[in-house]
């Protein structure tokens, strides 16, 4: 006889990854791998709110997802800027009264290769850019996640924020995005608020420096393909914007604290 915990577990469960309705900020998500995390989610249903430097690009993200039935609104502004993130909150809260996911995606690499040549205001704006900006926005939407019991918060790091690559100040400030993610993901499992980092290895996508790469120096991007891409290509926006979306939903109800490379086999490092 099957016990009533065996039918519980093997009874089929049609894939919904029960995100309609819920409500999504996705940073830097006027194009590149945000617009495709804001896609993935907007297409299971959640309502998402873009927001980026660039009027024009965010105007043609906005207009994509709608074409598309997706419940979509964006605010212009800079993550780097802490009055600007209170903008967005707030403009969040005005449109859609909650938050119940959050993409951390803007980052960038800034400064001189060389630890010599590195100033501190290159290593400030770094560091502005890939952590402070998500420390100060994630500080405003864990108090509403934590009163609900329910909340997604995902990092999006880099393959070089867990071994060595990139230039010094990109791979310090992802490094750190890691730790904070980790550290903040044993504060709010107890309130059912899940918090994991993604780690892209090398993705190409229109207007991305992989793109511009191929188009400008495709024979040494061949070499380059063939020396570090074990899959023989690089990555694709939606793959990694795929595997957010199934991260942000019901069916990653498990997973917690963990950081995912999406890769393609790129990174060398065992864990």
């Amino acid at each position: 006889m099957i016990s009533i915990i065996q039918k519980i577990c093997y009874r089929r469960i049609e894939m919904d990854l029960g995100l309609k309705d819920k409500v999504a900020i996705v940073t830097g998500s006027s194009r590149g791998l945000g617009f495709a995390c804001a896609y993935s989610l907007g297409m299971e249903g959640a309502q998402v709110v873009l927001c980026g430097r660039n009027e024009e690009q965010l105007k043609t993200a906005l207009s994509n997802l709608h074409n598309n039935g997706i419940s979509a609104v964006g605010i212009t502004i800079d993550i780097t800027q802490a009055e600007d993130v209170e903008k967005l909150y707030d403009f969040t809260m005005q449109s859609y009264k909650q938050v119940d996911i959050l993409i951390n995606n803007v980052g960038g690499s800034i400064g001189s290769t060389s630890f010599e040549n590195l100033s501190d205001d290159e290593w400030s704006r770094s560091l502005d850019l890939n952590l402070f900006g998500t420390i100060r926005l994630t500080r405003l939407v864990v108090p509403q996640m934590k009163d609900r019991n329910w909340g997604r918060i995902i990092c999006i790091g880099s393959i070089f924020g867990r071994e060595y690559g990139g230039s010094m100040t990109y791979m310090t400030s992802k490094a750190a995005l890691t730790a904070f993610t980790k550290h903040l993901s044993m504060q709010l499992a107890p309130f059912n608020v899940l918090v994991n980092t993604v780690h892209p290895g090398s993705i190409a996508h229109p207007g991305g420096g992989w793109q511009k790469r191929l188009d400008e120096d495709p024979e040494g991007m061949r070499l380059f393909i063939t020396n570090n891409l074990p899959l023989g290509r690089f990555g694709k926006s939606n793959e990694l914007g795929d595997f957010v979306c199934f991260l942000a939903s019901e069916r990653a109800s498990l997973i917690t604290g963990t950081a995912y490379n999406i890769d393609g086999g790129q990174s060398k490092s065992l864990l």
